[in-house]
């Protein structure tokens, strides 16, 4: 595994919250680097753990785990039931998913997905995908990005940089981080440059990988592969994220509402064990800055 891949995040109280059972089946929707799956592999005997990546570079962080207990799956968490059908597994005890993107995505300059290096605007996950950062900034309407940088990114001027990401495309393709990033710097408060170039970069990223759609594909299935008493652990860095976790684990559903049998009773999957997220300890925040805006929510299967 390459040291630098990524550290994971909170990663004992990812281990306590999944409540491992030495012979349970489990899922790490997010293997990246492998940090959570091979401390969970640490905890079984005779279980299996089905690793999720979409990103070839993950492949090679699973060489050298053991496949009698080790299965990795190379496709998008969001057809989890598929892919786990197609292995034989109808159920299994346990979810974690570590959501966003992993430093060594952000490091690899080539892919578009750092501000601080020039790159082709990419910031695919799946490099198999047809959607780039490029198809984003250059085909959608104004109304469409206006729309993805004010909810994706929270960007404060979203419709005035949407207005002139139209304009200046007009003459000229938008092709690298430099060419979106000379836009940027004219709607930037001086000395919050990098805040609000990560921002919009966040927001075609979201869209480029359809992140929110499959997360909230993901969560409604877990509903159905998760055992009773089975454990859905799950790791968001984005506001819009943890509000559909939060949403799903108290009421079963990603936008809040709840749902009510015939006499009324509240229908609902899950009982939330974590009534407010989990966050990062001081010490941790001091060696992985990314665990900064880490919200950890933990929920059982009734």
């Amino acid at each position: 595994m390459e040291p630098n891949y990524h550290t994971p995040v909170m990663l004992q109280e990812c281990i306590e919250g999944l409540n491992i059972k030495p012979n349970g089946l489990y899922v790490d929707l997010t293997f990246g680097g492998g940090g959570h799956s091979k401390e969970i592999l640490k905890h079984l005997e005779s279980g299996h753990l089905y690793g999720f990546d979409q990103d070839k570079d993950a492949v090679k962080n699973a060489e050298g785990l053991d496949p009698n207990k080790f299965t990795l799956i190379e496709g998008n968490f969001r057809y989890l039931k598929r892919y786990l059908k197609a292995y034989g597994v109808k159920q299994v005890d346990g979810i974690l998913g570590d959501l966003g993107i992993s430093s060594h995505q952000i490091d690899d300059g080539e892919r578009g997905f750092s501000t601080r290096f020039d790159a082709e605007l990419d910031m695919r996950m799946d490099q198999s995908a047809d959607v780039t950062a490029k198809t984003v900034v250059n085909n959608y309407s104004t109304d469409a990005l206006h729309k993805l940088l004010g909810m994706y990114g929270e960007v404060r001027n979203a419709k005035t940089l949407a207005a002139a990401i139209a304009a200046e495309r007009i003459n000229k393709e938008i092709k690298t981080v430099e060419d979106l990033k000379r836009i940027l710097s004219r709607f930037a408060k001086r000395g919050k440059e990098n805040r609000y170039y990560a921002q919009v970069f966040q927001a075609i990223r979201i869209e480029v990988n359809e992140e929110l759609k499959a997360l909230e594909e993901v969560l409604v299935q877990s509903e159905e592969v998760l055992k009773e008493g089975g454990r859905l652990v799950i790791m968001s860095y984005h506001s819009l994220e943890d509000r559909m976790v939060k949403n799903f684990m108290a009421k079963g559903k990603v936008q809040g509402e709840l749902e009510k049998d015939f006499y009324g009773n509240v229908l609902k999957p899950f009982n939330a064990i974590t009534r407010k997220p989990i966050e990062a300890s001081e010490e941790e925040l001091k060696i992985n800055n990314r665990a900064r805006s880490a919200k950890l929510r933990i929920a059982e299967k009734i």
